[in-house]
């Protein structure tokens, strides 16, 4: 990629991320350009990788390159820089790098919009500055701890090692499963210690979060409070339901009004199909991401080449007789190209 087009493409997810927040971050950028998912910054924020150049798709000098266009395109706003720290959900607390050598500060970088308040901007580095979570991994295969060669349902990774919750000191705490947003919260804030538990899923290859640990006298006493408020609480999670499906629809119909501006020539039920079926809550799908709520038109076409993909072609069949994903892609491309034409009110001579 030439250094003028990486330039754009840099502006363009940077772009979407000061639209949707107000600040732009190296994070934003690169997870924009699609060289990291969010499940990799969510390992790398964990400490289970020594830097973000492990697990991206480019080399450490591709991403300085970004981190420099990106300087420049905010510096050309009028954004303000901000360095912010990034530290890990270890227990050793220690400073995440971005890279494996050279100047870490251009990376922990956060552009902010001038039209931010101070307030908000005190807000947000408070927030960043915050230690993060420990992050405790129950292991879905057998493992050893480093420190006493002894096994258990949990570890924790230290210095790049895993270690029982025993040698962590955290064997003392409590595991409360999710499901309860409210017990979760308050349980958390009366502990003194306290920890995230995640588990790896290999079909979406994505660590989950299963629950906390926290101290067994914070747990009784979060029960307590929960007893104290439940039918308020009711109520309230009622009207946020009822709020958010209100959001979705205006959400979907935006989404469906962008798609047929770029396809004028896509039926008007087809278009309400596909931003229902990419703007699904909670499903992960394009039209979660702050691209796709941006309406940018690139999320938006890919939405709908996702919709052409499995009804217009043959490539679910394809899958199912045993074609690699990407080779299927490859033989569909022509089909999803002269579909798009045709979407765009284009016919393809």
């Amino acid at each position: 990629m030439s250094r003028p087009n990486l330039a754009r493409r840099v502006a363009d997810a940077a772009e979407i991320a000061l639209t949707t927040r107000k600040y732009v971050t190296f994070i934003d950028v690169v997870t924009g350009l699609r060289w990291l998912h969010s499940r990799h910054v969510d390992t790398w924020r964990q400490g289970r990788s020594a830097t973000l150049g492990e697990l991206a798709a480019v080399d450490d000098a591709r991403l300085l390159d970004a981190a420099a266009a990106l300087r420049e395109w905010a510096l050309s706003r009028g954004l303000r820089p901000v360095e912010t720290p990034y530290l890990s959900g270890s227990r050793e607390r220690r400073e995440l790098r971005f890279t494996a050598s050279g100047e870490q500060g251009s990376f922990r970088v956060h552009w902010i919009s001038p039209d931010l308040s101070d307030a908000r901007v005190k807000q947000l580095a408070e927030r960043q500055s915050k230690a993060p979570d420990l992050v405790v991994v129950a292991p879905l295969e057998t493992w050893t701890c480093a420190t006493c060669g002894d096994t258990g349902p949990y570890l924790i990774m230290e210095d790049d090692r895993p270690h029982c919750l025993t040698c962590a000191d955290l064997d003392h705490l409590v595991f409360l499963p999710s499901g309860n947003a409210a017990l979760s919260r308050r349980a958390k804030k009366e502990s003194g210690l306290s920890a995230v538990v995640v588990q790896y899923n290999r079909r979406r290859k994505v660590y989950q979060r299963q629950g906390v640990l926290v101290e067994e006298a914070a747990l009784a006493r979060a029960e307590e409070q929960c007893l104290g408020d439940e039918e308020l609480r009711l109520r309230r999670r009622d009207r946020d339901r009822e709020r958010r499906a209100e959001q979705d629809l205006d959400y979907r119909s935006r989404m469906a009004a962008e798609i047929l501006r770029l396809f004028p020539a896509c039926p008007p039920g087809r278009a309400d199909s596909i931003a229902a079926h990419a703007a699904l809550r909670g499903s992960g799908r394009v039209g979660r991401t702050a691209a796709a709520k941006a309406l940018d038109e690139n999320a938006i076409t890919l939405a709908v080449v996702a919709s052409i993909r499995h009804l217009d072609t043959g490539y679910d069949r394809m899958l199912m007789d045993g074609v690699p994903r990407m080779e299927a892609r490859d033989r569909i491309r022509p089909a999803i190209d002269a579909k798009l034409s045709e979407l765009r009110g284009r016919r393809e001579p």
